[in-house]
């Protein structure tokens, strides 16, 4: 199959959000999405962009994206976030997901970060086969902390 892995532009924002979309929904967790096309818009193409997306187009469609962002280690210095990857349902297994996450790992060997990381649930072995096949290691001893936006709000009001 024929695809092409670029840097996503403006224009592409509607078919990102679609997959992130496609994404929830694989998470189980159908109504967690609350960005919008405008906030993707505004927030990776503004003077000081928050992220930046590549996308992997299948007969001029976007058919997948890896969307990531700087970090700062206390330990290592640069490194760079993969936030996601996703890959349409009907193109899975084809290949985009590992050609977005090579561009993903070139972009940072550009950048000379010290380390590239991400997250992934325990119950997506494909990925997780896939990470490790590529040499990334899972931490399986970590858990992520997240403070929602419900969390920050009662946390200020207890501050």
């Amino acid at each position: 199959m024929n695809f092409t892995i670029r840097k996503a532009k403006k224009e592409d924002m509607p078919r990102v959000l679609a997959l992130i979309n496609q994404l929830a929904h694989y998470e189980n967790e159908p109504d967690a999405v609350i960005v919008t096309v405008e906030d993707l818009e505004k927030d990776g193409f503004g003077e000081h962009p928050a992220f930046v997306c590549f996308v992997a187009e299948v007969n001029n469609k976007v058919e997948g994206i890896a969307l990531v962002f700087h970090r700062y280690s206390t330990w290592k210095g640069k490194i760079l976030h993969l936030e996601d990857l996703v890959v349409s349902d009907t193109m899975r297994g084809l290949g985009l997901g590992t050609a977005l996450l090579d561009e993903v790992v070139k972009y940072g060997s550009q950048l000379g970060v010290k380390r590239i990381n991400w997250e992934v649930l325990d119950w997506n072995k494909p990925a997780i086969n896939l990470y490790e096949k590529k040499g990334a290691n899972v931490l399986r001893e970590w858990n992520v902390v997240h403070l929602n936006e419900e969390g920050i709000k009662n946390y200020m009001a207890n501050l």
